[in-house]
């Protein structure tokens, strides 16, 4: 009896490897349809620029469906981590303004961040373990003791890409709700340079030129961010000075 029921558990296992790996096909076969659909030419200044009457008119006269719409794109975006979430908080600026702009990029963004990361908590986390063993376990334990202040980090320093950030701390297991938290907040800045970059595209437009991208690296700007940051990590440097002491 024993031996039989080890027969028929057995190949169950497999189609519960497939069943993982099913979210991962689908987040490639977006990818591979977005490129083959050819979304990468829809996200140019250029087409903005030449259809920027049109669009503004449509926005107007769907204000609501135009705010839903660009929070399902934003989410699709980066829950498939699709190019162009830049483009898309530019043209959220331009269509919205820079106040409401921020606010919907970051409901699209987060939504579309947890997305990704419950997918790879799902797909993901028991192969990496699996995999890199207690090395990974070690780092897991020293991240989520101080998981809001690292989310933090790395959402607000932009040096990180957005889609690393979105799986590491899946893999790492870090909790839904400080993920969710430190990715609303840690993202508002970027957010809210990219919208007020956006709400001056039409003078822009006008000039002739294309705004500069590499503006959130500025040092007026980058200065404010890093220091943020910083702050972020005051708790985790108390921590290890206060456990330095007592040892």
């Amino acid at each position: 009896m024993a031996a039989l029921s080890e027969m028929t558990q057995t190949p169950v296992e497999p189609k519960k490897k497939k069943a993982h790996l099913l979210p991962l096909f689908i987040v490639a076969g977006g990818i591979a349809a977005f490129f083959a659909m050819g979304g990468v030419d829809y996200l140019s200044f250029e087409t903005l620029r030449d259809n920027r009457q049109a669009i503004l008119d449509w926005t107007q006269n769907n204000y609501v469906i135009a705010i839903i719409a660009f929070i399902l794109a934003y989410h699709v975006a980066v829950m498939f981590s699709l190019p162009g979430a830049v483009w898309l908080s530019l043209t959220g600026g331009f269509l919205f303004g820079t106040v409401e702009a921020t606010a919907y990029i970051v409901v699209g963004a987060t939504a579309g961040a947890v997305g990704i990361f419950l997918l790879a908590r799902y797909a993901l986390y028991d192969f990496f373990h699996a995999k890199v063993g207690k090395s990974l376990n070690r780092m897991e334990k020293g991240f989520k003791e101080d998981a809001m202040s690292y989310m933090l980090v790395l959402r607000l320093v932009p040096l990180f890409p957005f889609w690393l950030v979105n799986l590491v701390p899946a893999l790492l297991g870090v909790s839904l709700r400080t993920y969710v938290i430190g990715t609303f907040f840690g993202i508002i800045p970027g957010a809210f340079v990219y919208a007020s970059v956006g709400s001056g595209l039409g003078a822009v437009f006008d000039e002739g030129k294309t705004p500069d991208l590499g503006i959130i690296f500025s040092p007026d700007i980058l200065t404010p961010i890093i220091g943020l940051a910083a702050l972020a990590m005051v708790p985790v440097l108390y921590k290890k000075i206060k456990n330095r002491g007592k040892a």
